[in-house]
Parts: C-alpha cells; sequence; structure tokens
C-alpha cells in the first residue's frame, strides 16, 4: 500500500509516534545512537529498572528488505522492536521482535519484545555511555556515538 508520504518523511512521522509511546511506557529515548559495533540504531531507550530497548524503524517494504543489519543490534539490548506505519504490511516482519505500530502522535504496541538479559557489565557500560551520550546532546553537542 502506497503511503502519502516519503520514506524520510514515514521514518521521521513514525520515529516521533514511537518515541512518545516509548516516554509513555516509562522510557528515556534517544535517536540514532550509534552503537560500539558501528551500528546506528534508530531509537534506543532506558526504562526505570535499567533495561534497554533498541527500536529499529522501518519506512516501507523496501527499507525493511535491503535492511538486513538488524539482528547485529541484539546485543546491544535486553529487546528488540521493529516500529511501522500503520499502513506497513506487518505480515513480512519476522515473529520474534517486538511490533510498534506508530504515526506522529503515538503508537502502540502491538507485539511485546521479548526480554533476553545482558550480562551486568555490558549493562551497565552501555547505560554509562548512553548517560553521557544523552547529556552531550543536552548540552549541545552533537554526538552520536555510545
Amino acid at each position: 500500500m502506497d503511503t502519502p508520504f516519503s520514506r524520510s518523511e514515514t521514518t521521521t512521522v513514525v520515529t516521533r509516534g514511537a518515541m512518545r509511546l516509548l516516554v509513555d511506557l516509562g522510557y528515556a529515548p534517544l535517536a540514532e545512537v550509534t552503537l560500539p559495533n558501528g551500528r546506528r540504531a534508530d531509537l534506543m531507550a532506558v526504562g526505570a529498572k535499567g533495561d534497554i530497548l533498541i527500536v529499529e524503524v522501518k519506512s516501507g517494504v523496501e527499507d525493511f528488505r535491503v535492511d538486513l543489519k538488524w539482528p547485529e543490534y541484539r546485543p546491544y539490548c535486553d529487546a528488540f522492536a521493529f516500529a511501522v506505519g500503520p499502513e506497513f504490511p506487518r505480515q513480512i516482519l519476522p515473529d520474534e521482535p517486538g511490533l510498534i505500530v506508530a504515526d506522529g502522535f503515538g503508537g502502540a504496541v502491538l507485539r511485546e519484545a521479548p526480554a533476553v538479559p545482558l550480562a551486568g557489565a555490558r549493562r551497565k557500560a552501555l547505560i554509562l555511555a548512553f548517560a553521557r551520550l544523552a547529556a552531550m546532546r543536552a548540552t549541545g553537542v552533537a554526538v552520536v556515538e555510545l
């Protein structure tokens, strides 16, 4: 199904809605976070108990089919989910990751992301790097890496 938005507009809208949902669910999200393996997560969020969620935003079928790097995010989060727009054909997505459907105003979790807890040392290192990244961005320093 065609969307009235370009790929970049769809990505922006879905990202905004997914971020609003994550905040409503008690997470502190950051967009476009470069992970230690060099991959860039569309959204990375830390929950109130220190759990780490990574969300990969998919703007359309072609975006999903050409982007095969998402399994490389799993070593850096407790849970992983896709976020897509309402018109996205969800049946093409794998069953394992969580699933968020979002628009510019918010979103809904259609499938919970299965939790696979990180090792304590990795969690501590990631949360420290996440906090430093958030603080640097808050001061206006343009940083994307953990």
